[in-house]
């Protein structure tokens, strides 16, 4: 088996974990196993147990991780055959990189799904090396919330300074780069 990496990126609402549950379904139909990773502290529409649900409502049960250093112990107990799928990859940061460049060197499958610009509009880590490295990327766009064209930017909808706040469409709109406004 030959190393993949494929990197699934874009605003909020454009469908990125819609494509990692589709591409996890595809490995699991065709007698594959998958491991399915999230950020402990994500639980927007979770109910009890940990899982990746979609704005749209789809749900799949996932191994909570509070940072990298926590995704590299969970794939390192998961069978090498399995396909490793990382969902809201930016909350990871930077440090997700060392743990995934090797695991890609160790022949691993792996899908990193997340948001790859902040509310500024500045490159999200760890997306610009991921991008860089990937095998493939699928970018996706939304639907601007303002005029209703293509959207690559995630406008925050409030004042807060932190530059990771959880959120759906209460505090986020999908925004094309003309109705985008950084830093707001």
């Amino acid at each position: 088996m030959v190393g993949r990496l494929s990197v699934i990126c874009g605003p909020m609402f454009a469908g990125k974990s819609t494509e990692l549950l589709r591409r996890v379904r595809a490995t699991e139909d065709r007698g594959g196993a998958a491991v399915v990773i999230k950020p402990s502290w994500d639980k927007r529409y979770e109910s009890t147990a940990p899982e990746v649900v979609t704005h749209d409502g789809a749900r799949r049960a996932a191994l909570a991780a509070t940072d990298a250093e926590e995704v590299r112990r969970v794939v390192a107990s998961a069978a090498q055959e399995a396909l490793i799928a990382i969902d809201e990859a930016h909350f990871f940061g930077a440090a997700l990189v060392p743990v995934v460049l090797p695991l890609l060197e160790a022949r691993r499958q792996l899908i990193v799904c997340g948001v790859e610009l902040d509310h500024r509009g500045e490159p999200f880590e760890p997306f610009p090396t991921l991008l860089a490295k990937a095998d493939e990327v699928i970018k996706l766009a939304s639907r601007c919330a303002r005029c209703g064209g293509p959207a690559r930017h995630s406008q925050r909808m409030n004042e807060s300074g932190d530059r990771i706040v959880v959120g759906g469409a209460d505090l986020y709109e999908a925004r094309c780069r003309d109705c985008f406004v950084p830093g707001s």
